[in-house]
């Protein structure tokens, strides 16, 4: 089995576990497991074969037995027993306000009831009144609450949706009718949030290639299906599309499933049939438009007029880690730990920049650990060849200035600065503070600017024309933030400060050795906000980086 199925089967063993009542501790050990293992970029088959399951973020000895077992015989003891106790549909059936897991068992006893299409067509016929302990307003209630779930547009974050989209991509790759595939659709640009991921497969045999994709383990039900597509929802409540073209017009089709709608009516019409993306964009004169840039915002009018950039930043670009978390505030892996791993993949410098003494609920390191710290920097950087960067990520106060005296400030290799706490303030006030803050001689990089979390916190008010004036005047440096739950700034302001000429820099924050892989969605972020290899400071070399970001500077 692969990686990804054996995570499904962990989700599966999780949510089933909730599901039943048992300790929540050990059912979201399930779920923390196989997003690790959703998020695995290392060779899960080596890891197998010289046990070192427990080396994975989240993985346990209990954990690491039950992946053994289904990579070994394809199946789980556990999961085999916990399907056998609970009704069929459960954990769709479960999404629902008010139905409880005896309800549901009571439902499929009655009338067969296995789905939530199946639901809903037992309430429009009445049938559910017919079952003890369900009336015709419970039935109306239910009936609503589908209703209402299926015009809900539920999002996933980019690295959720990346993941879940691998995998399709691999299952449809697999289909002896399939000659190739990729990923389009809004998580082919890299959005922050997605709504619905989309396949292109060229095919000479759509219906041999469709039936395949339906059959896939993370379908949950199908959707709709004709000739040219199929959709289906996934078993995370998000739809999925496979569009299916003829070989020879897999390139058109690519570029019409990829670009935003404004894109692709800017092009004037796809005209002709072309194999490859390319040839779409050569038979209208254009140079091939990178996925991220398709959003109609210029790129089409810079294409044409030879003023595309050519030297968009990549992940392999990146020559060190920025902003990184240790177990000394909130990080979940050692000092040496992270050091090691940035050291294994390749990386020429790490930053260590955990949080500073006001953040109390981060365990902010006082002075003192601080520079017991550094003294644990100075031993290990004599056995490492990756440079050790010491630093901090220093609170914004709500009056503008920095934690930690300038004294230790101007000690470091480099500081961080962020807003974490007072969020609430007014545009005015927020500005002012900011303000300030960038005007500090010490302040070298702006933490996650706006300070948004995805889905869950807006960003921060202020005028951020004005902040971004200032920064580019004292020349502090933006980060853009990897953290999926970021992805901070958005592209518009990354064009926008990048228009003023303000230096950035790709950040992890990470909080665990897997934490460094954050890099990718940095560098997705400055993509899309056009940004160039040698606009972005840990694209150069160490000691560049380093006289660049350096408090003393």
């Amino acid at each position: 089995m692969t990686r990804l199925e054996i995570a499904l089967a962990l989700r599966e063993i999780g949510e089933l576990l909730l599901a039943i009542g048992e300790n929540p501790f050990r059912a979201r050990a399930y779920l923390r497991g196989a997003e690790s293992l959703e998020l695995l970029d290392s060779d899960l088959s080596a890891l197998l074969e010289e046990s070192r399951l427990t080396d994975i973020p989240g993985i346990g000895s209990a954990l690491a037995a039950q992946i053994g077992e289904i990579a070994a015989t394809g199946r789980s003891t556990l999961l085999t027993s916990l399907r056998s106790r609970l009704p069929p549909g459960v954990l769709e059936l479960r999404r629902l306000p008010g139905l409880t897991v005896r309800k549901i068992a009571a439902l499929h006893d009655a009338l067969g009831i296995a789905s939530l299409d199946g639901l809903r067509l037992a309430c429009e016929a009445g049938r559910l009144r017919e079952v003890k302990g369900f009336g015709e307003k419970t039935e109306r209630k239910i009936l609503a609450a589908i209703t209402a779930a299926s015009g809900r547009s539920s999002k996933a974050l980019l690295h959720r949706a990346t993941n879940w989209a691998q995998y399709l991509l691999e299952h449809v790759r697999a289909s002896p009718a399939v000659a190739r595939a990729e990923i389009a659709g809004d998580l082919r640009r890299g959005m922050e949030t997605i709504a619905r991921l989309d396949l292109v497969a060229a095919s000479a045999e759509p219906a041999v290639a469709l039936e395949h994709f339906l059959r896939s383990p993370l379908a949950a039900r199908t959707l709709e299906r004709d000739a040219a597509h199929a959709s289906v929802m996934l078993q995370e409540g998000l739809p999925a599309t496979l569009w299916i073209a003829h070989p020879s017009e897999f390139g058109s089709v690519l570029v019409l499933r990829t670009g935003s709608p404004a894109h692709v009516a800017g092009l004037d019409g796809l005209v002709g049939s072309f194999k490859e993306e390319r040839e779409v964009y050569a038979s209208q004169g254009l140079p091939l438009i990178p996925p991220e840039l398709r959003e109609n915002e210029g790129e089409i009018e810079a294409a044409r007029a030879g003023e595309l950039p050519d030297d968009l930043l990549t992940l392999p670009d990146l020559t060190g880690f920025v902003h990184c978390h240790t177990t000394d505030s909130d990080g979940k892996a050692r000092l040496e730990k992270m050091v090691r791993e940035a050291e294994a993949m390749g990386a020429g410098f790490i930053t260590i920049t955990d949080h500073s003494a006001s953040a109390y609920y981060a365990r902010g390191l006082s002075i003192e650990r601080l520079e017991a710290q550094w003294v644990e920097i100075a031993r290990l950087q004599e056995r490492v060849t990756v440079r050790i960067l010491r630093g901090t990520e220093a609170d914004i106060l709500a009056d503008g200035s920095l934690d930690y005296p300038d004294a230790i400030l101007e000690r470091m290799d480099v500081i961080i600065a962020s807003i974490h706490s007072r969020l609430g303030m007014d545009r005015d006030q927020m500005t002012a503070r900011l303000v300030r803050a960038l005007r500090h001689p010490l302040f070298k990089i702006w933490g996650h600017p706006l300070g948004r979390l995805l889905e869950r916190r807006p960003p921060l008010e202020c005028r951020l024309e004005e902040v971004l004036d200032v920064a580019a005047s004292t020349r502090t440096a933006i980060e853009i933030n990897g953290d999926p739950r970021r992805l901070d700034l958005e592209p518009r302001w990354i064009r926008a400060a990048r228009e003023r000429g303000i230096p950035l820099v790709i950040a992890t924050d990470a909080h665990s050795v897997g934490g460094l892989r954050n890099a990718r969605y940095g560098v997705t972020m400055a993509r899309r906000g056009w940004a160039r290899r040698r606009e972005v400071l840990n694209a150069q070399p160490t000691e560049v980086f380093r006289r660049a970001v350096r408090p003393t500077g």
